[in-house]
């Protein structure tokens, strides 16, 4: 099993001069770290304006910032909004192409269709053509990577005319494609579609286990691949606060992951807001702060001893996950304690889970070999456009006098 770290940016108020730029810099010095330490993925969302829960809507600029002082850690889109309305198809395919070359190969392109309705409205979306957007905008950024040049398209929702889409990327046909799951109608989608599933609900390794076995079982027999290739994944999210006394884990990661939670209800499930003014941060305090958290929520995360959360992994791990990622980065939980954290979970838990992963990753490529090959099979791929069909395009002055 391997192991990623993500970010929101959470930021709750009140905020002072500064914060901002203090949250990323520190956000930067814990990818270095992790670097350093060996963990295998860094996941940075895209969204906006969710003030507090996430001050993250430029992804592709933080994960080039931490490519220039990282070596080994993937890349993660965690994710990035496909509806064109957030992000123009080729300026999709151009930024992580660009992304992917720049770190020398180690971009992992997640999506999704976005869920919240301020982000949605504040960008004009319409929600039951979210899903549709997603898979239209999705395909054909992957045909955009891998083909030169692009036949252009003419869609449902967005439409271009034949171009070179560059820079191509250095990974072939193009980085490795997932999409945000949070219900098993989700799951059963992506291994339709033969994405990796990034499972942002947090699931015990029971659930898990029922996910997991849904995911393989329909990329088995349904899957036709949205891409030029198949990632065939799960990765599920779990609060994470490591250190030697559980006790003062819990005390250090506990309330930023009741925050993560509840600001994550304010937005998409419960709360009323009004930008600029809601205060996510003092509402979370006056509905018990910490104590908004289950206690059965503390205990099915990765919060704890080195030997709690050993045991805790190993179920994900039984349970057929391939990858767990950690959120560590919630409410005000301190840049020392997280990086303390990660240091300890990587001296005494992770090397035993990385021991198994070669073995495993070698085991599932080959008892899957034969049903990718069949997905690949039933995928119908956009046909190459013939050269006399190519527009020939002239500047604007010639056009004029033409």
């Amino acid at each position: 099993m391997q192991f990623g770290i993500f970010y929101e940016h959470q930021l709750p108020r009140p905020w002072d001069e500064g914060d901002e730029r203090r949250l990323y810099q520190e956000a930067l010095e814990q990818v270095e770290l992790a670097d350093e330490l060996g963990l295998d993925y860094v996941w940075e969302v895209e969204h906006h304006f969710l003030e507090e829960y996430s001050h993250s809507s430029a992804p592709e600029v933080f994960l080039a910032a931490a490519a220039r002082n990282t070596e080994q850690i993937k890349l993660g889109h965690g994710i990035k909004l496909m509806p064109p309305e957030y992000n123009p198809p080729p300026r999709v395919a151009e930024e992580v192409a660009t992304l992917d070359l720049v770190s020398e190969g180690r971009v992992q392109w997640g999506t999704g269709e976005s869920a919240s309705r301020t982000e949605l409205e504040g960008f004009g979306v319409e929600p039951s053509e979210k899903f549709s957007k997603w898979r239209e905008a999705t395909e054909q950024v992957a045909n955009m990577m891998s083909m030169e040049p692009y036949p252009g398209y003419e869609g449902e929702h967005f439409e271009m005319p034949a171009r070179n889409v560059v820079p191509k990327p250095i990974q072939d046909p193009h980085p490795p494609l997932w999409m945000a799951c949070s219900s098993r109608e989700m799951i059963e989608t992506a291994a339709r579609c033969g994405v990796g599933a990034l499972c942002f609900a947090f699931a015990d390794p029971d659930e898990a286990e029922q996910w997991v076995d849904t995911y393989y079982e329909t990329f088995r027999e349904e899957c036709v691949p949205i891409g030029r290739a198949v990632n065939p994944n799960v990765a599920m999210t779990t609060g994470f606060s490591c250190h030697e006394d559980p006790d003062v884990a819990e005390e250090r990661g506990a309330e930023g992951f009741a925050f993560f939670q509840y600001a994550l209800g304010h937005y998409y499930q419960f709360g009323d807001h009004t930008p600029g003014e809601t205060d996510i941060w003092a509402e979370f305090q006056a509905a018990g702060g910490v104590d908004a958290l289950d206690e059965e929520d503390v205990l099915e995360s990765a919060i704890g001893s080195p030997e709690e959360i050993r045991e805790h992994l190993r179920g994900f791990e039984d349970a057929g996950v391939d990858q767990v990622i950690f959120v560590q980065q919630g409410g005000n939980n301190e840049h020392e304690h997280i990086c303390h954290s990660l240091e300890l979970f990587a001296e005494e838990v992770m090397p035993e889970f990385h021991d198994r992963d070669a073995e495993h990753r070698r085991q599932k490529r080959t008892e899957l070999e034969p049903y990718v090959e069949r997905a690949m099979e039933r995928k119908e791929t956009m046909e190459p456009v013939d050269e006399d069909d190519l527009p020939l395009v002239h500047p604007y002055e010639r056009a004029a006098d033409d």
